[in-house]
């Protein structure tokens, strides 16, 4: 029997993308307008990140978020809307002293990284299950701050989007399914390809779709030229 699929589509990400391809949107309703265009074109859910305005740059501001989920609202679009929580875990260790935070350090609080969520209840949000080398810095995301995270989302009846960047962050979060921090069976989204986490190949998609809680929706996606070689595997 033939499964349904579904699309999920990011519409802007959290890269400095406008600095790559100005046809990135940046403004609340630029990013509303194509989150509904995605939503026509055949995407059933769209991933959400906002930026400032005036820098482009990625922004934690609840009242962007409140502004692009109010505008596809009220489009009349079915599209399931699914707001990011990844922002405000970046660490850069200062040059000086690596206990205090250098330039690009986000870090937040758990209340402050899904105080969005719980104000505007989206379908779904996402939730980063682990710790990680990113790039130059290092993306935090304690087993305790993520229960905290968790247990928010839960309470606010939010579906959490499961992202998993290598085996570890998987166990992670069944464990935390099983200590009632998340609703089983979770969804899961399988994120390759970012660097130094789970490579873009077909063994490791394979290998963390045999982990996951039996009957788990699923996700996944390859960064950058990964992408579509990992959505027509998955």
């Amino acid at each position: 029997m033939q499964r349904k699929v579904m699309v999920s589509c990011a519409v802007t990400g959290s890269a400095d993308t406008p600095g790559r391809n100005p046809a990135v949107p940046v403004t609340p309703a630029q990013i509303a307008q194509s989150a509904i265009d995605a939503a026509k074109a055949g995407a059933a859910i769209v991933h959400i990140h906002v930026r400032d305005p005036k820098t482009t740059r990625p922004s934690m501001d609840t009242s962007l978020y409140k502004e692009v989920v109010e505008r596809i609202r009220e489009s009349g679009s079915d599209v399931l809307i699914n707001l990011t929580t990844g922002p405000g875990a970046r660490f850069v260790p200062g040059d000086d002293d690596p206990l205090k935070p250098g330039p690009g350090t986000t870090m937040k609080t758990p209340a402050e990284r899904v105080k969005h969520v719980v104000a505007l209840k989206p379908d779904i949000c996402s939730l980063d299950m682990g710790s990680m080398n990113m790039g130059p810095h290092v993306f935090i995301n304690t087993p305790t701050y993520l229960q905290a995270m968790a247990v928010a989302i839960r309470d606010a009846d939010v579906l959490p989007e499961l992202e998993v960047f290598e085996t570890g962050h998987l166990l992670l979060a069944k464990r935390m399914i099983e200590n009632g921090h998340i609703k089983p069976p979770g969804m899961f989204q399988i994120c390759l390809g970012i660097s130094w986490a789970q490579p873009a190949t077909p063994e490791a998609m394979a290998y963390m779709r045999s982990l996951l809680p039996a009957a788990a929706p699923w996700f996944a996606f390859g960064i950058s030229l990964h992408q579509f070689p990992m959505v027509a595997q998955a």
